[in-house]
């Protein structure tokens, strides 16, 4: 019997564990872009508004 590699990854204990980790990893990376993408949005929402009001004042 062949053991091929995603037979290893999906039936032995450290294939599940291994493929665990890397749901993992990119879950956590579209959470993190999607955070960072939201902040910079809101950061540059409020540098233009700023900008907006200090030169109305002007």
């Amino acid at each position: 019997m062949e053991n091929t590699p995603l037979q290893a990854l999906f039936t032995s204990d450290i294939g599940l564990l291994s493929l665990f980790t890397i749901l993992f990893i990119l879950g956590m990376a579209v959470y993190i872009f999607f955070y960072v993408r939201r902040k910079v949005i809101e950061d540059t929402a409020a540098h233009a508004a700023k900008n907006t009001a200090n030169l109305n004042i002007k």
